[in-house]
Protein backbone atom coordinates (compact mmCIF):
# COMPACT_ATOMS: atom_id res chain seq x y z
CA UNK A 1 0.00 0.00 0.00
CA UNK A 2 3.14 2.50 0.53
CA UNK A 3 4.20 1.68 -2.66
CA UNK A 4 0.92 2.58 -4.41
CA UNK A 5 1.02 5.97 -2.09
CA UNK A 6 3.94 7.16 -3.44
CA UNK A 7 3.83 6.61 -6.54
CA UNK A 8 0.11 8.60 -6.55
CA UNK A 9 2.42 11.13 -4.42
CA UNK A 10 4.79 11.28 -7.45
CA UNK A 11 2.22 11.40 -10.72
CA UNK A 12 0.40 14.25 -8.23
CA UNK A 13 3.55 15.57 -7.55
CA UNK A 14 4.48 15.87 -11.01
CA UNK A 15 1.16 16.90 -12.44
CA UNK A 16 1.37 20.05 -10.15
CA UNK A 17 4.63 21.32 -11.62
CA UNK A 18 3.71 20.90 -15.39
CA UNK A 19 0.67 22.65 -14.66
CA UNK A 20 3.08 25.20 -12.96
CA UNK A 21 5.04 25.82 -15.42
CA UNK A 22 2.36 25.68 -18.26
CA UNK A 23 0.69 28.65 -15.86
CA UNK A 24 4.28 30.77 -15.73
CA UNK A 25 4.48 29.60 -19.85
CA UNK A 26 1.00 31.36 -20.19
CA UNK A 27 2.39 34.80 -17.97
CA UNK A 28 5.37 35.20 -20.29
CA UNK A 29 3.27 34.99 -23.67
CA UNK A 30 0.84 37.66 -21.93
CA UNK A 31 3.47 39.93 -21.19
CA UNK A 32 4.84 39.36 -24.75
CA UNK A 33 1.72 40.12 -26.32
CA UNK A 34 0.54 43.38 -24.30
CA UNK A 35 4.34 45.03 -25.78
CA UNK A 36 3.49 43.61 -29.25
CA UNK A 37 0.45 45.76 -29.04
CA UNK A 38 1.80 48.67 -27.28
CA UNK A 39 5.01 48.96 -30.31
CA UNK A 40 2.62 48.03 -33.20
CA UNK A 41 2.88 50.48 -35.82
CA UNK A 42 -0.55 51.67 -36.79
CA UNK A 43 -0.88 51.91 -40.83
CA UNK A 44 -1.23 55.34 -40.78
CA UNK A 45 1.79 55.86 -38.79
CA UNK A 46 3.33 53.62 -41.94
CA UNK A 47 1.52 55.58 -44.37
CA UNK A 48 3.02 59.40 -43.19
CA UNK A 49 6.40 57.57 -42.64
CA UNK A 50 6.47 56.28 -46.43
CA UNK A 51 4.92 59.68 -47.42
CA UNK A 52 8.43 61.22 -45.42
CA UNK A 53 10.82 58.74 -47.81
CA UNK A 54 9.01 59.43 -51.01
CA UNK A 55 9.10 63.07 -50.25
CA UNK A 56 13.40 62.97 -49.55
CA UNK A 57 13.42 60.62 -52.53
CA UNK A 58 11.82 63.27 -54.75
CA UNK A 59 13.83 66.08 -53.82
CA UNK A 60 16.89 64.27 -54.39
CA UNK A 61 15.60 63.13 -57.57
CA UNK A 62 15.01 66.78 -58.18
CA UNK A 63 18.45 67.43 -57.16
CA UNK A 64 20.02 65.15 -59.79
CA UNK A 65 18.03 66.71 -62.74
CA UNK A 66 19.14 69.51 -61.83
CA UNK A 67 22.84 68.28 -61.86
CA UNK A 68 22.57 66.48 -64.80
CA UNK A 69 20.86 68.96 -66.58
CA UNK A 70 23.21 71.39 -66.21
CA UNK A 71 25.68 69.56 -68.39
Amino acid sequence: MDLINMLIGLVVAGLAWLLSEQNKEQKRLSILINRTREEYATRMELRDDMNKVMDALHRVEDKLDRVLSRD
